[in-house]
């Protein structure tokens, strides 16, 4: 395939996956369905080239798309929000396992950007209430548009909020009634070189964090460690050099127990996950 063969050449880490899925999006069906469909028009294949070309200049496949999916929901993403990636389902699927006996749990998703992560918990628990915050005035805009657009849907709507993991007084209402805090936080070391992709398109101050990439981490987790019930559960992702700092952290906290680190697809430390035991 050409356009899988451009890619390749770009520097694009899926050119296979990434030239299907821009086939499928300018023909209207799913990736798994393009075997059946029957030659398509010279205009059609044209317009597929012109967005081979620009993800050839390592534009995001979402930004050329318009969309990206978590879990069983898509959300709105472009310029100015963080795009969320596969990796993240592993952590929501952790998350929906641990609830899956909680009838009408309380779930906090902080640093939410899209809105992605809050959403799909919403959609895979209608009986959840799901609270959501970030500080950035953009990606709320986003995740607005985000959780306007799923409600429209049928799904449960999020209750979206402006504030700062580092403000104690985020969620302070909620302290010590959540089955489950969410987090997909900046986490990359400052000064780390990443991919085209995320250097000119993601929002800086939704990847990069200072201490060594720990400094909202430390946040997340005392928030967390508040608003946590006895029995709930933190699930936080990480920068894949983070194996046993982020693990640490959680582990100083006298009322977390029982955490773990979980490895992504390709083996990769991704997240830590605690328990709140019962306050000392």
């Amino acid at each position: 395939m050409e356009a899988e063969r451009l890619l390749a050449q770009a520097g694009v880490d899926s050119p296979r996956a990434d030239a299907e899925l821009i086939a499928a999006h300018v023909l209207g069906v799913e990736r798994g369905r393009l075997p059946m469909v029957p030659l398509v028009d010279p205009p059609v294949v044209d317009a597929i080239g012109q967005l081979v070309t620009q993800r050839a200049k390592r534009i995001p496949l979402q930004h050329l798309t318009g969309w990206a999916a978590m879990g069983q929901v898509t959300v709105d993403v472009g310029s100015g929000v963080f795009i969320p990636r596969p990796e993240t389902e592993l952590l929501l699927e952790w998350t929906l396992r641990q609830l899956r006996d909680v009838q009408r749990p309380i779930v906090v998703d902080l640093c939410t950007g899209s809105g992605a992560l809050a959403l799909a918990m919403a959609h895979e628990r209608p009986d959840a209430t799901v609270y959501a915050v970030d500080n950035d005035p953009v990606a709320l805009s986003w995740a607005r548009r985000n959780v306007e657009a799923r409600a429209s849907a049928g799904d449960t709507a999020v209750r979206l909020f402006s504030g700062d993991v580092a403000d104690r007084m985020v969620f302070a209402d909620l302290d010590g009634m959540v089955d489950a805090v969410v987090c997909n936080p900046p986490y990359v070391p400052e000064g780390t070189r990443v991919a085209p992709e995320v250097a000119g398109y993601d929002p800086p101050a939704a990847v990069f964090a200072g201490e060594g990439g720990l400094a909202v981490i430390r946040h997340v987790v005392n928030c967390a460690a508040r608003l946590l019930r006895s029995g709930g559960v933190v699930a936080i992702e990480h920068d894949d050099r983070h194996g046993h700092s982020v693990p640490a952290l959680l582990a100083s906290r006298r009322v977390l127990s029982a955490v773990a680190d979980h490895p992504d697809l390709a083996g990769r430390a991704r997240f830590a996950t605690a328990r709140r035991g019962s306050a000392p």
